[in-house]
């Protein structure tokens, strides 16, 4: 099926895929900085779905729709929310918590930017698309969270 974009739906593709190239860049950048192994993977992984996520934008921004089984999507989302085990007592490593703290904003900010675009485009398969990468956008961000708070770096009140 071909796309026919909207001048304001390309502009906030662009937008997006400008976005997905800062979560990239940061995970894989940040993959090398963490200390925890665990943490490690934990943004390699993280890293591989944002370039999902680049690549489904790239094939909207050249009239295209990209394929999304719906069954996988499910199984895949609940997968992709690890759980860890609580360190009690555990001393955080300062660089972890910082990387840990920097993606949790960049997360909740791009998922916002997404909650704008799915409004704005007229095509439904477009609109459960977007959809779809902004519910893996919340579980990084939930990831992150659980991450951080099995550490000891994140602690509601």
């Amino acid at each position: 099926m071909a796309l026919n974009l909207t001048q304001k739906e390309r502009m906030l593709l662009e937008d997006q895929k400008k976005h997905e190239q800062v979560c990239i860049d940061k995970y894989n950048n940040y993959a090398n900085q963490a200390q925890d192994p665990q943490l490690k993977n934990l943004f390699q992984s993280y890293a591989a779905q944002e370039q999902q996520h680049l690549n489904s934008i790239n094939q909207m921004l050249n009239g295209r729709l990209p394929s999304m089984g719906q069954g996988q999507q499910q199984q895949t989302q609940q997968q992709n929310i690890p759980q860890f085990p609580q360190m009690q007592g555990a001393m955080a490593n300062q660089t972890d918590a910082a990387l840990c703290n920097d993606l949790l904003m960049t997360e909740k900010y791009v998922s916002s930017t997404y909650d704008t675009a799915i409004f704005e485009f007229t095509d439904s398969n477009v609109r459960q698309i977007l959809n779809h990468i902004q519910k893996e956008e919340q579980q990084h961000g939930e990831g992150i969270f659980n991450y951080m708070q099995s550490k000891g770096m994140y602690n509601p009140q």
